[in-house]
C-alpha cells in the first residue's frame, strides 16, 4: 500500500493513478471502502476518477472497517478492492491498500509492477509508450468505454450480518453481557455496536 500525509505525500494524483492501476492489473470492478479521516472523501474521489477513466466500475461502500472490504470483494465478485485508511497513524495521514479478488494482500511482485506503472505516468504513460512503439490506435477510454461509480447501500449491513452469523454458528451469544465500547472515532463505529446488540449484549 501507500501511506503518507494526505494532500502532501499522498496526493490526489497518486490516488488517481492507483485507481487506474487497480483496473489495469486486477480487473474492471474495484470495490472501495474508507475510514473516517477527513481526507477520505478527497482520496476516494480521486481514486474513483482513476478507475472510471480506465473504463472500470467503482463500487463504493463508504465508511466501513477494513475486513469488510476483504469480505465484500468476494461477496460482490469484484476483481479487487481498495481501503483508504492509515490505521493507527495521526489524523493528517491517510493510506491506500489494495486487495485481490479473494480479499487478500497483493503479491509483492504485483505491487512492484503497480509502483512502476505509477512512476511511469499511469495509463497515460502506458498509452504514450504504446504509441511510441507504433500502436497508433492506443488511446484513453472515451464515450461508452468510460466506467461508472455505484454505491453499495447495504455494505455495512452485509458485514454486520456476516459477523453475527459467524458467532452464532459457533453456538455463542452475548446475552447478559454489558459491553463498554470505544471505537476510537473509527469505521467500526458504524458496525460494532449493532453487531454486539444483535448478539444480545447491552452496549454502552
Amino acid at each position: 500500500g501507500v501511506r503518507g500525509v494526505a494532500n502532501k505525500e499522498l496526493t490526489c494524483e497518486t490516488a488517481f493513478k492507483l485507481g487506474q492501476a487497480a483496473v489495469a492489473f486486477q480487473g474492471k470492478t474495484i470495490l472501495i471502502g474508507k475510514d473516517t479521516r477527513l481526507s477520505g472523501d478527497m482520496l476516494e474521489s480521486a481514486m474513483v476518477a482513476g478507475i472510471t477513466s480506465a473504463g472500470g466500475t467503482a463500487l463504493l461502500t463508504g465508511v466501513i472497517p477494513t475486513p469488510a472490504v476483504a469480505l465484500l470483494v468476494r461477496e460482490l465478485n469484484a476483481a479487487g478492492g481498495a481501503v483508504i485508511s492509515a490505521s493507527h497513524n495521526p489524523p493528517e495521514y491517510n493510506g491506500i491498500k489494495l486487495f485481490d479478488a479473494e480479499g487478500f494482500k497483493l503479491p509483492d511482485a504485483v505491487e512492484d509492477e503497480i509502483e512502476a506503472f505509477i512512476k511511469q505516468g499511469g495509463l497515460e504513460g502506458q498509452i504514450e509508450r504504446a504509441r511510441e512503439a507504433g500502436d497508433e490506435d492506443a488511446a484513453m477510454p472515451s464515450g461508452p468505454e468510460l466506467g461508472v461509480a455505484v454505491e453499495v447501500d447495504e455494505a455495512c449491513e452485509m458485514y454486520i450480518e456476516h459477523a453475527v452469523r459467524s458467532i452464532r454458528e459457533q453456538g455463542i451469544d452475548f446475552e447478559g453481557l454489558t459491553v463498554a465500547l470505544d471505537t476510537g472515532h473509527g469505521a467500526s463505529s458504524l458496525t460494532s455496536p449493532t453487531a454486539l446488540r444483535r448478539l444480545g449484549a447491552e452496549v454502552i
